[in-house]
């Protein structure tokens, strides 16, 4: 039965890296998911053959529940709010991972008699896990705006709050690791690890949630492989870090593409308000308003198009009504690309993800760096619900938060149209200059039904 086991873990093992293969493109990014699913169920089954298995009936309720309470949630889930299903069930995983920490604590007599490395496993298992699902619920309340998106500090006591309860997390563990077995030495320190949680992503604004998710979910698959050494649990340890190695790529690399490091996002990010002034002192500047006539007309003699997608079109569920609009600019012989900005969104590749729902050729998704030096060359970059991502201050303006954050060059194109329902500011909480700029045109509505109008003004040329 060892040998079996063993067997049906390298086999979900290799599922899963096949999987996770699979998850690198819009096209096998479905077949991926199920393969990886597929490894998940194998590694399941193999850990319920274990010896010593028992609470049968525990066990069934359990996945009873998760099954209730997990397939309507995901089956239902908007794709604007998928980021924060996200972050809601990474931080499941980082609370159960706490819970078993709590439970082998209690089982073992406070750990008595096993050896220290899974004694620093275990506590460290506790520690992360607790921090990610209280960081992850944080985040899913900003994200929901259950909570305020703008940065929640105590000012200049915030990073020795962050210290204070850490390094009170910390002493709990090495007292427990000592020896100490009262239970609310645990339980001291899984609440300290969640006060940390909360007071460390609480400051950390709108603009940063990309980053913080991602981070958050590194820390779920860090803390999982140290719960499987703990337990000698083999697929624990594998999927933990794997989710733990690809959540801290991403992290850096979302880190770059805002040109911020990971340290300063934790240390309190910028960005959710909606209240900005337009222009220095605050004078009032003036944009220019277009139609989706004009629109429709630019577009219509124009010989390249580009599509600057972001959060407002996720809003609108415009993305089907956008894929139309392209097929009728691609027959009358109009060339169409997107532009994909890392962080546009709320999460890594939401644009994607929505294009590749619409059926958008995968081709015609460009990356950052890739479609940059396009814009030269584009007649009209249509920008339909993002904002920082675009905004030139990141450029030209020294003293704007964002600045050096790499964006998408579309005030380079001869003319740009932008898509809001508003002047309102992004997820930075800052003013666009784009919007200013004598190319621009404002195009104010909902996104999908001007977008739609676009479209039957298309029809008509």
């Amino acid at each position: 039965m060892t040998t079996f086991i063993a067997v049906l873990y390298i086999i979900s093992f290799a599922l899963f890296i096949y999987g996770l293969m699979g998850l690198t493109g819009p096209r096998t990014a479905v077949r991926g998911n199920w393969i990886a699913a597929v490894g998940m169920g194998i590694a399941v089954i193999a850990t319920l053959l274990t010896p010593g298995m028992t609470n049968w009936l525990l066990i069934a309720l359990g996945v009873g529940i998760g099954v209730a309470v997990g397939v309507p949630s995901a089956r239902k889930v908007k794709m604007t709010a998928m980021p924060q299903m996200v972050a809601l069930f990474n931080g499941v995983g980082g609370g159960a991972v706490a819970l078993i920490a709590w439970v082998e604590f209690r089982s073992t007599d406070g750990y008595a008699h096993e050896p220290l490395y899974v004694v620093i496993a275990s506590l460290f298992a506790a520690i992360v896990g607790s921090i990610s699902f209280w960081g992850s619920n944080i985040a899913f309340g900003k994200l929901q705006e259950l909570i305020s998106g703008r940065p929640i500090s105590l000012g200049k006591l915030q990073q020795p709050l962050n210290a204070l309860v850490l390094v009170a997390a910390v002493v709990l563990a090495v007292v427990i690791a000592l020896g100490g077995d009262a239970e609310l030495l645990m339980i001291g320190l899984l609440v300290a690890a969640a006060v940390l949680g909360v007071v460390v992503v609480l400051p950390i604004g709108g603009a940063d949630m990309p980053v913080v998710i991602s981070l958050l979910n590194a820390l779920t698959g860090l803390s999982a492989a140290a719960m499987g050494l703990a337990l000698d649990n083999t697929a624990l340890i594998v999927a933990g870090m794997i989710v733990g190695a690809s959540g801290s790529i991403l992290t850096n690399l979302m880190a770059k593409a805002m040109n911020r490091s990971i340290p300063a996002i934790v240390a309190g990010g910028f960005g959710g308000g909606s209240a900005v002034t337009s222009g220095k002192s605050g004078e009032v500047r003036p944009v220019r308003s277009t139609s989706a006539s004009d629109t429709a007309i630019q577009m219509a003699y124009a010989n390249q198009v580009v599509v600057v997608p972001g959060y407002g079109m996720a809003v609108a569920q415009a993305q089907h009504v956008v894929r139309e609009m392209a097929k009728l600019l691609e027959a009358k012989g109009i060339t169409v690309a997107y532009a994909i900005h890392p962080v546009a969104g709320r999460m890594p590749g939401h644009m994607n993800v929505l294009l590749a729902e619409a059926d958008v050729p995968y081709e015609q998704l460009k990356e950052m760096d890739e479609i940059n030096s396009e814009f030269a060359q584009t007649d009209v970059a249509l920008v339909i619900g993002a904002n920082d991502v675009t905004n030139p201050a990141a450029e030209t303006d020294p003293g704007s938060p964002i600045y050096g954050m790499p964006i998408l060059k579309v005030n380079h194109s001869r003319s740009v149209i932008v898509l809001k329902r508003s002047m309102s500011s992004g997820f930075a909480g800052i003013d666009n200059e784009l919007f200013y700029d004598a190319k621009t045109s404002m195009l104010f509505g909902d996104a999908k039904t001007s977008v739609g109008e676009i479209v039957e003004e298309l029809k008509a040329l």
